[in-house]
């Protein structure tokens, strides 16, 4: 590999390197507690020695009724950023749940193991552990979420993973949501979350800084949990106010598709029996008994040169469109939609 070319994709590795707050890893993990009892748990994107993933599992091994845990971590993570290690290599960990007097051991206690290679999820010594595992937990590289989650189904895991909303529209993605094979986790609906990084990390972004540990941290928006576990709150029903009948002129019809369109989650109507476009963010309420999903934008949308003249609607690629009057702009252009159906309308 050029010289030129490792640079480049050690920096994007650097970029991938988001540390998970222990505070947003218990809000979560609290909804799955009896999935994981007499269960081999794999933290595949996680150095032991500052994840709190291990730190979460390690301490509440004896709650959890876990069998194993397993940590491994890539060798391009900057170890010096939150421990006094001072080399950078692929490592990974066990834990089989002992004690000394009831105390947690460290990790230099429990032992690292050097990997052979660079500790990649994607290499032969990592599927081997992970072959190993019941359910994987872990912050994987935002940029590989694709192939992460594709590994996943290929060897039939069970997983609990943080990633962005806008991954529910990829490709290898979407048709895991349509199956309900994939679903968002129950606490993150909402706003940013913090994530540590390392100190080679650019902060020029809002919401940046240094905590009082002097560690460097970002904010992110539209961080999801992403799962195959089941938990109660996800066949809640969504509670519906609003009324189609009488409020047509508030859900106007796709020029490009047949379906109303929906703005915004609350606004869905309980009286109306068609399909609807809903913003992504509606799989925050989605509960499978209550609705269906049809489809998404990306792949239903009409394209618009088929049915309008060039020069009054926005370019771009597959969306819906809604009627609008802004001069020469006849067709507004909206965000990615997902179309669902309500299964028990109250008409």
């Amino acid at each position: 590999m050029p010289k030129n070319t490792r640079l480049n994709q050690a920096a994007k590795n650097k970029k991938d390197e988001f540390y998970t707050q222990l505070i947003d890893i218990e809000n979560e993990l609290r909804h799955y507690k009896e999935h994981f009892r007499g269960k081999t748990v794999l933290c595949n994107c996680d150095d032991p020695r500052v994840s709190k993933f291990f730190h979460y599992f390690a301490y509440n091994f004896r709650e959890l009724g876990l069998k194993r845990l397993i940590t491994t971590c890539y060798k391009n993570q900057d170890l010096n950023l939150f421990s006094n290690n001072d080399c950078e290599r692929a490592i990974w960990l066990e834990y089989n749940g002992e004690t000394d007097g009831g105390r947690v051991p460290t990790v230099e206690e429990i032992g690292v193991h050097p990997f052979k290679g660079d500790g990649d999820f994607r290499s032969k010594e990592c599927i081997e552990l992970l072959k190993q595992a019941d359910i994987v937990c872990t912050n994987p590289p935002f940029s590989l979420f694709r192939e992460y989650v594709a590994q996943l189904m290929e060897y039939d895991k069970k997983f609990l993973i943080i990633g962005n909303i806008n991954s529910v529209t990829y490709k290898e993605v979407f048709p895991l949501i349509l199956n309900n094979q994939v679903w968002l986790g129950q606490s993150i609906h909402s706003g940013d979350r913090k994530f540590w990084v390392p100190d080679s990390y650019p902060l020029d972004a809002a919401g940046c800084g240094v905590d009082e540990d002097g560690k460097r941290y970002i904010r992110v928006k539209g961080v999801r949990w992403f799962t195959n576990l089941d938990y109660k709150e996800r066949h809640e029903n969504l509670i519906l106010t609003e009324t189609y009948k009488g409020n047509e002129e508030k859900y106007p019809h796709y020029d490009n598709y047949d379906a109303i369109d929906v703005g915004k989650t609350s606004d869905i109507p309980y009286d109306y029996d068609g399909a609807m476009g809903v913003p992504i963010t509606f799989l925050d309420k989605y509960n499978p008994e209550q609705f269906e999903i049809l489809g998404s934008s990306i792949e239903l949308a009409r394209p618009m040169s088929q049915i309008a003249e060039r020069g009054t609607y926005a370019p771009g690629g597959p969306r819906f469109y809604i009627p609008c009057n802004n001069g020469k702009i006849k067709h507004k252009r909206l965000y990615d939609r997902l179309v669902v159906r309500n299964k028990h309308p109250q008409i």
